[in-house]
């Protein structure tokens, strides 16, 4: 019994290190954002959501200047007129809070699609690395709890994504 114990452990841990000679990690994330592709479909979305921050600030801007508006008339008004008024400003906000919602959830999804364009490219060029280099196992650096630095392939990945896709189409 001891013989087979002592022969799976030693079997384990030849396996485990022939797995480890040749294990690589790759930080994910850092791919994504400092790619060229990555990082200028960043500063599109940052741009695209300043822009519309902007435009929605000014036109919340414009409704609480009708909201005093009307309530500066509120006593020169018929209540009939008034109550309209009350009723439409009301429209406006609630149709302003949709376009505003709307429009950062078409800023997220289309953050989401850019970053699924990216992983598509980055996986195959993952692969052919892993390929010509005779590497067994990438792990993501988010996993690795401590790990040789010499074992990082993130730069290396970031080139030849640089290379072979300089840019992703944001929609």
């Amino acid at each position: 019994m001891k013989k087979l114990i002592l022969i799976t452990l030693f079997l384990l841990t030849y396996s485990f290190n022939s797995y480890a000679d040749n294990s690589y990690f790759i930080n994910y994330k850092k791919v994504l954002n400092s790619s060229t592709a990555g990082a200028a479909a960043q500063k599109k979305l940052q741009q695209k959501f300043q822009s519309e921050s902007k435009k929605f600030n000014k036109l919340e801007k414009d409704i609480r200047k009708e909201e005093s508006e009307i309530i500066i008339q509120k006593k020169t008004l018929s209540a009939e007129i008034y109550q309209k008024k009350v009723e439409n400003l009301r429209k406006k906000v609630s149709n302003l809070q949709k376009s505003k919602q709307d429009s950062f959830n078409d800023i997220a999804k289309s953050r989401s699609n850019a970053k699924q364009k990216l992983l598509k490219v980055v996986n195959p060029i993952l692969k052919k690395y892993m390929e010509d280099n005779k590497i067994r196992i990438v792990l993501n650096k988010e996993i690795v709890i401590l790990g040789d630095t010499t074992l990082e392939i993130t730069d290396q990945v970031i080139a030849i994504l640089n290379k072979e896709f300089p840019s992703v189409k944001i929609d």
